[in-house]
Order: C-alpha cells, then sequence, then structure tokens
C-alpha cells in the first residue's frame, strides 16, 4: 500500500459552546489550523505517483474560500471542535474525489491540527 499526505493551511477563530464559561476555548479565539489530507492507493500511476500534489488544488480552494479568516461558527453548522472538523473535511473532501475522479477509496485520513502539539484525526475502517 503506497501513501502520500499534503498540509493545507488556513486562520479562523472559533468559540467553543457547552463549555464552562471559564474554559479557555469557550472565549472567542483563533487559530492557524493545518488540514492534513492522506491519501492510499495499492496503484500508483503511469509516473509513478498516487495523483499528483498539483491535482489537490481543490482542496486548497475549498479551504480558502469557505474557512481561511473566517469565524467557523458562522460557516460550520456545527460546534467547530478539532474533532468534527476532521471528519465534516473528511466528508467534503471525499465527495470531491468521488465527483472529480469517480472514486473514494483513494482518501484515507484527515488531519485538523489547532496547535504545533495537537492533530485530530477521522477516518472510515
Amino acid at each position: 500500500m503506497y501513501s502520500i499526505a499534503k498540509e493545507f493551511t488556513f486562520s479562523a477563530s472559533h468559540q467553543l459552546l457547552n463549555l464552562p464559561k471559564e474554559h479557555q476555548c469557550a472565549r472567542l479565539h483563533g487559530h492557524n489550523y493545518v488540514v492534513i489530507v492522506e491519501l492510499i492507493s495499492m496503484r500508483l500511476d503511469e509516473v509513478g505517483f498516487i495523483i499528483d500534489y498539483g491535482e489537490l488544488n481543490f482542496i486548497k480552494e475549498y479551504i480558502d474560500n469557505k474557512l481561511d479568516h473566517r469565524h467557523l461558527n458562522d460557516v460550520l453548522n456545527f460546534n467547530p471542535t478539532a474533532e468534527k472538523m476532521a471528519k465534516h473535511f473528511y466528508k467534503e473532501f471525499e465527495a470531491m474525489f468521488i465527483e472529480i475522479y469517480g472514486e473514494k477509496d483513494i482518501l484515507n485520513k484527515v488531519s485538523v491540527k489547532e496547535t504545533d502539539k495537537t492533530i485530530a484525526s477521522y477516518y472510515e475502517y
């Protein structure tokens, strides 16, 4: 099995709901997010790629147009935790892979980093 991953970044604010008011994440705050998209395949194309990294620009466009420099509570219809964002991105990107390439099995995992030391991931097995 082959795997590749590519990182995408954006900056945004959010405020997590259902936390005690004194919790730091209950206050309005922001992050420089990193979204890591991991792809897998048993086969490589004639060049030797799972997919050319440049063909993943549709993910960058999605992130830039929908999330970058926005308040996530206003653009996402759920409490914007990193865990829930990882699942949301997985489902969005899976649909895009199906639409563009006619397959979904290439997408293995999506991870969201809010800081250098934290990461939340979503994958289906």
